[in-house]
């Protein structure tokens, strides 16, 4: 919703990233010098996952911003598949039965969200979809180089994505030949306080949340940004949400549902 507000007083969604998560970065800048040794040992990892958090968080904001939140969030969430493939060709872990089930009950819930009656196939309907649906990837695929990076400190992995988000806003702006924005110098003090009370706080606390408890306890708390989204939408928009999109939502829930019910049983 800020960032809606602020596209509103003429603040682009690039723009909102790059100033939001680019103050977040200069506060915690310090930690690149403090742990340069870390950085040093691990700066392929560490790149990649900076550049695919980058990308998640961009497209992201992006998505929320032309598409229907409730949309955006569903799809988002399409990142239990995407684990899935990507546990499979990165990181070796064999395809048993269980994630198979996963992998099914989140395929069809998509189709059934993208089903386009023009053409009679699942396909995203516009630039809002696609960005959702690539966010959600880019989501699964820095968790795994955040699961490869276990023995460095959350504070550096969480100022990698920081400079992430700003490498991959500014390509973005480049590439779009976003001008700069002719806007009020509250506005942008309203971004720099976005990054530095939403986002940077949001990240800190979901990698430290991540860290220190089961992954399958953590994977179903996050699920409640479905519920959150759900609520906020409906009291501060007019938008709307199919029945179909309910109904293929909530198969991509229990995709994630059940693939934090097999992270259980694993640990156990």
């Amino acid at each position: 919703y800020p960032l809606r507000l602020l596209e509103i007083n003429g603040l682009a969604g690039a723009w909102s990233a790059l100033v939001s998560y680019g103050a977040a970065l200069l506060v915690c800048a310090w930690v690149f010098v403090r742990e340069s040794r870390a950085v040093t040992e691990n700066l392929a990892l560490l790149s990649l996952m900076g550049l695919a958090a980058g990308w998640c968080n961009v497209a992201f904001i992006m998505a929320v911003l032309d598409g229907t939140v409730v949309r955006v969030l569903l799809l988002f969430y399409l990142s239990p598949f995407w684990a899935v493939c990507l546990g499979w060709l990165l990181l070796g872990e064999r395809l048993d039965v269980r994630s198979m089930v996963v992998f099914v009950i989140a395929v069809c819930g998509a189709m059934v969200m993208l089903w386009d009656t023009s053409i009679g196939a699942p396909w995203p309907s516009g630039a809002a979809d696609w960005l959702a649906v690539s966010s959600g990837f880019a989501f699964a695929l820095s968790n795994v180089f955040v699961r490869k990076l276990h023995h460095v400190t959350v504070l550096l992995k969480s100022s990698s994505s920081f400079l992430g988000v700003a490498l991959v806003a500014s390509v973005w702006i480049a590439v779009s030949h976003t001008g700069i924005p002719a806007v009020e110098p509250v506005v942008f003090a309203c971004a720099v306080l976005l990054g530095l009370g939403g986002f940077l706080i949001m990240a800190l606390s979901v990698q430290y949340g991540v860290t220190h408890m089961p992954l399958h306890r953590s994977a179903v708390i996050l699920l409640f940004e479905l519920v959150v989204g759900a609520v906020s939408a409906l009291l501060l928009t007019d938008e709307v949400v199919l029945p179909r999109e309910w109904i293929g939502g909530g198969m991509i829930v229990l995709a994630a549902w059940v693939a934090a019910y097999i992270h259980a049983g694993e640990q156990a």
